[in-house]
């Protein structure tokens, strides 16, 4: 019996099982995965994660089931195994399937609990939203933090905040390697190497995230402390501010949001 079974392996799916296993939290031996695509399997059978048949092969043989497959087919996918599905611990990424829908779509004693991740944890960095609401035993929620906790920084949500919640940190990170390209971009076009530029911007994000979240001082402040009078950064805000920044960024979440 595998402990996790992954039905669907993309790039969200595979970041988890890589970090779980990178981690040092469960061996991949213990990680069994179904996709339709089998290069995606053959992929993560670098990590020691065994390939499937089907998700018939994947819910039998595992005590968590990780449903990981897009919000388009979802339906589809659990009308095909929900009788294999009843007594099970389930744990869904799909994007807009909330406890309620899902109470909708299982059977009554399939136990399961959705979950907001994001791909930097395979590099142990994620951060990773728990529906507040859920009908896991307390076991094996607690296991469940556990797991993600080994992956990165995990939050218990509010049910209504999911959405919201998910568009910041599931959304997000895909906006902020724009900025690191965008800023490496205009490095490059003073002269600097682009391999340079892209460790310069890409540590310069890491460390400033950081230190806002080990200080907890407001982003306002952590500006402030940068910009001297008359300096550069001020020059450089402005352009930004110029160019609408700020109202770029608050019009992507809500566009992730209201998807």
């Amino acid at each position: 019996m595998y402990k996790f079974g992954f039905i669907g392996m993309g790039n969200m799916a595979s970041a988890i099982a890589q970090g779980f296993v990178e981690s040092g939290f469960i061996p991949g031996e213990q990680v069994c995965a179904y996709d339709l695509n089998k290069a995606q399997l053959d992929k993560m059978s670098t990590f020691g994660i065994k390939g499937k048949n089907n998700a018939h092969e994947v819910i039998s043989e595992s005590e968590f089931v990780f449903l990981c497959v897009k919000p388009q087919v979802i339906e589809s996918v659990v009308l095909e195994v929900k009788e294999e599905l009843k007594n099970k611990a389930v744990v869904s990424i799909v994007l807009g399937y909330d406890f309620d829908k899902y109470n909708t779509l299982l059977d009554t004693s399939t136990r399961h609990l959705t979950v907001m991740p994001n791909t930097p944890m395979a590099v142990r960095e994620g951060m990773c939203l728990l529906e507040q609401e859920h009908s896991l035993t307390e076991e094996e929620f607690n296991y469940i933090e556990e797991a993600f906790s080994s992956v990165g920084e995990i939050e218990v949500v509010p049910n209504h905040l999911m959405g919201v919640g998910g568009a910041l940190s599931g959304c997000a990170p895909a906006y902020i390697y724009m900025v690191i390209e965008a800023l490496a971009d205009g490095a490059v076009m003073q002269g600097m190497p682009r391999k340079m530029a892209y460790k310069l911007a890409s540590q310069t994000v890491l460390g400033s995230g950081k230190m806002q979240l080990q200080t907890d001082l407001h982003p306002g402040i952590l500006k402030d402390n940068v910009t001297s009078p008359g300096g550069s950064t001020i020059r450089g805000v402005k352009a930004l501010e110029d160019a609408g920044l700020r109202s770029a960024f608050i019009n992507a979440i809500e566009k992730s949001t209201n998807r």
